[in-house]
């Protein structure tokens, strides 16, 4: 990746756009307030950082835990990595995945692609089917410009192929391209019969502009998903591979690629590409899963494969939002400064986790999140909870997508609460 794109984050100026920073933090660059290494908590005090309520803060120990832990899981289950980078949008995350051994970044829309490729990303796995024109003959110029680039993206039908053909006609490259197989009725996009599949291919193979390279899919969207309708799936999807394969429709790869992968079942996606049989030419087995960089404390708590596989490690929430009481008008309820512009709550609701007060920190026994507002958390305490206005509350959150989303400078911070690092996003 670029290391000037990068260097040149760390030299923006705080201000304004930044929640959650200290105020006199304002007109320094990113670069000199994490060279201060501020504490996270302030209690109100002035021994801290000055950080304000809310703000969103990633574990500098649990991040490092779960780059390293799915670099060992990839590496020895034999798959190639391509983390979907559209959960943090983060370029300095990106990097650290590619330092920890993934082959590229996998993306869904053109906007993320641009933002990959302006810090400088070597190769991206596009998610989607792409029949949009303009951004088409951008990743053309891409391509042309740089003949390190390696793009893949989806076809799934043969009005794509021939969109993608008249957006790139006089390309210099081809654009690799797989086929999605779809997960099975209502699901959501991809093929849904090998013989749909078979038509793909051969409009692929009429147009000098594209190149099949291989078939990916989403195992996450198989309707009412257990393990042995995943697998089942997956084992479609290797068996579409190989028929393809034997009807010579890779003739111009170097390589076959088999993907799929979101961070709910990666170990069927292990289980099953291990069985691959020997195909014509290399297979590239190429894992997506996102999520893991960040985990969390809810919907991947509950459905992460290391659960089922307590063998192989266990990921890390690294995400904590911490909010402050800011009224609490009967012995039943509070409400803390932070709502929905602040914590993801499209699948649960936050937990409350931690209680902080003049410099120590407790369990947050008898408090319980009931809802969200725009800006406060609504909070059912129990009579005898130890809470009241001015404490800080440390949230879990569920989902990590829409947990990134809303915050544009996130601290990274070690135990102790020292901010190390602050990471960027783009959405």
């Amino acid at each position: 990746m670029g290391t000037e794109a990068l260097t040149r984050l760390a030299e923006e100026h705080v201000d304004h756009r930044f929640k959650g920073l200290p105020p006199d933090a304002y007109g320094l660059t990113v670069a000199e307030l994490a060279a201060q290494r501020r504490n996270l908590f302030h209690d109100g005090d002035r021994d801290g950082g000055g950080f304000t309520t809310p703000v969103l803060a990633l574990s500098a120990e649990r991040l490092a835990h779960n780059l390293a832990l799915m670099e060992t899981y990839t590496a020895r289950h034999g798959l190639a990595f391509a983390p979907h980078g559209k959960t943090s949008m983060a370029p300095q995350l990106f990097q650290r995945q590619i330092e920890h051994g993934a082959w590229g970044i996998t993306l869904a829309v053109p906007h993320q692609v641009r933002v990959a490729r302006a810090f400088g990303v070597p190769r991206i796995f596009l998610a989607n089917e792409l029949v949009d024109a303009p951004a088409l003959r951008w990743i053309a110029a891409e391509l042309a410009a740089d003949p390190d680039f390696r793009l893949v993206t989806y076809v799934d039908s043969v009005r794509g192929v021939e969109l993608m053909d008249a957006a790139l006609a006089g390309a210099a490259r081809p654009v690799d391209v797989v086929i999605e197989l779809g997960a099975g009725d209502g699901a959501r996009t991809g093929v849904r019969t090998e013989a749909e599949a078979g038509k793909v291919a051969a409009a692929v193979a009429a147009v000098p502009t594209l190149r099949l390279v291989g078939v990916a899919g989403y195992e996450g969207e198989v309707p009412k998903a257990d393990p042995e309708r995943v697998r089942s799936y997956l084992r479609r999807l290797v068996a579409l591979a190989a028929a393809l394969d034997g009807a010579g429709r890779f003739g111009e790869a170097d390589e076959i690629v088999v993907s799929a992968g979101g961070s709910a079942w990666f170990d069927a996606v292990a289980d099953v590409f291990a069985g691959i049989p020997g195909l014509s030419r290399p297979v590239l087995k190429l894992l997506r899963s996102g999520a893991y960089v960040s985990h969390d404390d809810g919907h991947y708590h509950r459905l992460t494969p290391f659960g089922r596989v307590p063998e192989e490690g266990a990921l890390e929430p690294a995400f904590r939002l911490w909010a402050q009481v800011v009224s609490r008008p009967t012995a039943e309820q509070a409400f803390a400064n932070a709502g929905k512009r602040d914590a993801a709550y499209d699948l649960d609701l936050p937990t409350a986790q931690v209680v902080r007060r003049g410099g120590e920190e407790r369990p947050a026994a008898g408090i319980t999140v009931t809802g969200l507002s725009d800006q406060h958390t609504w909070l059912r305490t129990d009579p005898e909870a130890d809470v009241e206005v001015g404490d800080w509350i440390g949230f879990g959150l569920s989902h990590p997508c829409t947990s990134f989303d809303k915050w544009q400078l996130i601290p990274v911070a070690e135990a102790d609460g020292t901010v190390v690092d602050y990471i960027r996003t783009f959405f």
